[in-house]
């Protein structure tokens, strides 16, 4: 792949489910931090055939890069007070898409594009504290670093801390 490239961001195509499947129900190609354990086959090509892959709730990008799918973005929204809710995403990435800074550019694109086209104020991620690369990742797509979650998510036989990000929409002000 051209690092040169820009990396864009599209709908989930038929052609990229073999690939999602992967990426969230191979060990290999999940990574460490990417695998919860095995899920039903078939799962994403059943909510691509439903036409539940982009919904109100949340949704599936594909990051690419010279037309190349790099990945998987999602997103769905979640609780932040009473009456308010924000947007958590997360990103999982090919293994050789990894390290080039391309789900740097993708966090940021989805996060400009989420701002754009709804009314939230906040985009929030989180990661596991013994992971570095998406914790730089994060920070320079322009996350701030808001604080520790204990006990936050199970994960290969144990609750593991995580790193809570976000980016609300006065932030872009400085991007």
């Amino acid at each position: 792949m051209d690092d040169g490239e820009t990396v864009l961001l599209r709908p989930v195509r038929e052609a990229d489910l073999d690939l999602l499947e992967a990426l969230t129900n191979d060990p290999a190609a999940a990574g460490e931090f990417q695998w919860y354990g095995w899920h039903e086959p078939g799962y994403l090509r059943r909510r691509w055939l439903d036409g539940k892959i982009l919904t109100p709730e949340g949704g599936l990008l594909v990051p690419t890069l010279g037309g190349h799918p790099l990945g998987l973005l999602s997103w769905h929204r979640s609780r932040s007070g009473p009456s308010s809710y924000c947007w958590n995403m997360g990103l999982v990435l090919r293994p050789e898409a990894r390290g080039h800074g391309h789900g740097t550019e993708a966090q940021r694109l989805l996060v400009r594009y989420l701002f754009a086209h709804t009314q939230f104020n906040r985009v929030e991620a989180s990661t596991e504290v013994t992971n570095r690369a998406e914790q730089r990742s994060l920070e320079k797509a322009g996350f701030t670093r808001e604080g520790i979650l204990r006990g936050y998510g199970f994960r290969d036989g144990e609750w593991r801390d995580s790193v809570l990000y976000a980016v609300i929409r006065a932030d872009l002000a400085t991007w």
